[in-house]
């Protein structure tokens, strides 16, 4: 009798001091600022998630409809959390009356009598399990239900109950649990997230997996009594096995999910036109790639649906967790030198201001342009060449030339017209001819943007990553008719070494083009057709070089890996000429096309070339070896040249501006070219492991 009295005691007192508070919250629904901090997530083009954030809190928080649920599990909910939860108005008066009187007989709470819109509260403000707390509950769930419909707070419930460790919500529950949404589960599945949320921790399956087994039995076999489920269901269900581990969130296109994130941090929802299938196997491609070039070096990727100018697949690095690759960094939008990926559109401009036509001969040779003298990639000259053959074979000496009677002013003006900026070395310089060979620097998301542009008859325009993103007016800088010289000229451009000829030409042919930067730095490939465009860079992200590594040995495997994934039969090769386009050769071109002024040779009056000078590696240079050769590569000089490493003379090679090296040793090591002149160049660099 005195346990008896004391709990009548304890009750007066805590009704008295709870009915201001009941009646309080009455009037005042309960906060929803937890309901509204959410995970934001970043999702493909058919809703399935890229990539969640954690919440504010730090929890996995994901939005969510109860329509998204599976029908299943919101009945097993209902019935084993709330039977008459579609008809109290927030508090169950029967269930109530029946905990107070536990209470009283027993001293102690037996049964909470919470609703689910009680729980919800409880959610929303986290109080300790005392009686006037209960009271609160009751008061701010019947406020609450004054003001939301029985969905909205089912909503709420499904995306604040927790389900271990930081999970909250169904969506992450079963993302977690079962690497699914929660759109269809079967009876166990549903039957252990009803469970898991009456004691989170204890019934986390991947540290306690017996005890979420029998709490997970326990719902079956009552929805089995209750009719929700048949016995042989419930028979069935009982004997699946509950997931050991917890699966990590999805976690594809970081970099364009942090940098979606990041311009607008106030959105829950980024709806982007990825396809997640090519997303991940680009991601597997570039991975592999990554690998065969050593642990320092990475590549990104882009391909673009050109007809709408979507971003299908954005892989801005190989591995965002690898330290050594510096995986986080986004080589999407990192300003790198282009190499040759330019030249393209130099000859475009070209050809829409009928300076020139792909039959024009112009001049390979040794050549000044101001104290500019350029040299082509392998040190060779090819005399006499058509713009076609130029462009092809990426010849140097040429594509300067043209640059030089286009103005590269108006050459970098026109590509800032359309959006495209190209970065100087310093800010205060002007655009000069070495912008035709890479001197500038430019992102691989411009870049993309230029060669879409250029599958799109010259006009260029921003690229969308969100499916919100308006379509923006496109720029012209060049017409169709240039536009289609370009594509017909890199169609036929030479296949990479290892892709056969017959492979090259099947249904997935692109236009591509490659580019290497100064020093091996940078390898770039980009390919385009009517419907794609794919744009590949590779190097190392802290700007060091990969000796030997150029954008057609490096990048355009790559980019023909990448153009392997999409479907086969796309429209490939430039298709007919638009009207307008010159079919002819070079002597029946009018005769101001049929050449392109060549200008003065390189040379001073004496007709001598210009010393030689070392460009790779440069004095002063730190080489990462790997026990393979490397090149050594000079411009100018009067050939043949000589090298020699620490003072002794190379064994010969074939003549070229390009020789290989195999250093026997690590460390500091000296290079001295010299010409047939007698006059040397030295550089001292430094090979590491």
């Amino acid at each position: 009798m005195p346990r008896r009295a004391a709990a009548w005691a304890g009750v007066s007192a805590a009704l008295v001091a709870a009915v201001a508070a009941l009646v309080w919250c009455l009037l005042l629904p309960p906060a929803l600022d937890r309901s509204r901090d959410l995970s934001a997530l970043v999702l493909a083009r058919d809703g399935s998630i890229l990539r969640g954030f954690l919440s504010a809190e730090g929890s996995w928080r994901l939005p969510v409809e109860p329509a998204a649920v599976d029908p299943l599990y919101r009945q097993m909910l209902v019935a084993a959390e709330d039977r008459r939860f579609w008809r109290h108005p927030g508090v169950d008066p029967i269930a109530a009356l029946r905990a107070i009187g536990q209470m009283i007989e027993h001293g102690r709470v037996v049964s909470g009598a919470s609703t689910l819109t009680m729980q919800v509260v409880r959610l929303l403000e986290r109080r300790r399990r005392t009686l006037p707390a209960k009271l609160a509950e009751m008061g701010e769930a019947l406020a609450l239900e004054r003001r939301a419909d029985k969905e909205q707070v089912l909503g709420l419930y499904l995306t604040l109950a927790p389900f271990g460790g930081n999970l909250e919500g169904i969506r992450a529950a079963s993302l977690a649990w079962f690497g699914k949404e929660p759109a269809h589960l079967t009876a166990a599945e549903a039957a252990l997230l009803v469970a898991i949320p009456r004691s989170p921790e204890r019934l986390r399956p991947d540290r306690h997996p017996e005890a979420a087994r029998a709490a997970r039995n326990a719902v079956l076999r009552r929805m089995a009594a209750n009719g929700v489920i048949s016995e042989a269901a419930y028979a069935e269900a009982r004997d699946e096995a509950v997931p050991r581990q917890r699966l990590p969130m999805p976690f594809l296109m970081p970099h364009l999910a942090r940098a979606l994130r990041e311009a607008a941090p106030g959105f829950i929802l980024h709806r982007t036109a990825i396809d997640p299938l090519l997303q991940r196997q680009a991601e597997a491609v570039l991975a592999q790639e990554a690998a065969g070039l050593g642990p320092h070096a990475t590549v990104a990727a882009l391909i673009v649906d050109n007809r709408d100018r979507r971003v299908l697949a954005y892989v801005g690095n190989a591995d965002f967790a690898d330290p050594q690759r510096r995986g986080t960094l986004d080589m999407v939008r990192a300003v790198r030198s282009p190499g040759s990926t330019l030249k393209p559109f130099i000859y475009a401009m070209a050809f829409d201001r009928l300076l020139l036509h792909p039959a024009t001969i112009l001049d390979d040779r040794p050549r000044h342009f101001g104290d500019y003298a350029p040299t082509d990639f392998d040190g060779r000259f090819q005399g006499e060449v058509t713009a076609r053959e130029a462009l092809q074979y990426s010849l140097n000496v040429p594509a300067v030339a043209v640059l030089d009677r286009l103005g590269p002013e108006r050459f970098m003006a026109a590509l800032g017209t359309a959006g495209i900026r190209l970065h100087l070395p310093d800010a205060s310089a002007e655009p000069g001819l070495a912008l035709a060979l890479g001197g500038v620097g430019i992102t691989l998301a411009d870049l993309a943007t230029l060669y879409v542009g250029l599958a799109n008859k010259g006009a260029v325009a921003p690229l969308r990553y969100r499916l919100e993103d308006a379509a923006a007016a496109p720029t012209a800088i060049f017409g169709p008719v240039a536009a289609w010289y370009v594509e017909d000229v890199l169609a036929d451009a030479p296949p990479p070494p290892g892709i056969l000829p017959a492979e090259f030409r099947r249904g997935r042919h692109l236009a591509f083009k490659t580019g290497t930067s100064y020093g091996y730095r940078d390898a770039w490939a980009v390919g385009w057709n009517a419907e794609r465009t794919i744009a590949v860079w590779a190097g190392r992200a802290d700007g060091s070089p990969m000796p030997g590594r150029s954008g057609r040995l490096t990048a355009a495997p790559v980019l023909f890996k990448l153009a392997d994934l999409l479907p086969p039969g796309m429209a490939g090769g430039a298709g007919p000429p638009p009207a307008g386009a010159l079919i002819a050769g070079s002597r029946d071109l009018p005769p101001a096309l049929r050449r392109l002024d060549p200008g003065p040779h390189e040379g001073g009056a004496d007709g001598e070339p210009a010393a030689p000078k070392i460009l790779y590696p440069p004095d002063g240079a730190l080489v990462e070896w790997q026990g393979k050769p490397l090149p050594l590569e000079a411009a100018g000089g009067k050939r043949p040249l000589r090298w020699l490493v620490d003072g002794r003379p190379l064994p010969p090679q074939a003549p070229r501006r390009t020789m290989y090296w195999q250093p026997a040793e690590i460390g500091f090591t000296r290079l001295t070219v010299i010409d047939a002149a007698g006059r040397s160049a030295s550089a001292t660099v430094r090979l590491a492991p």
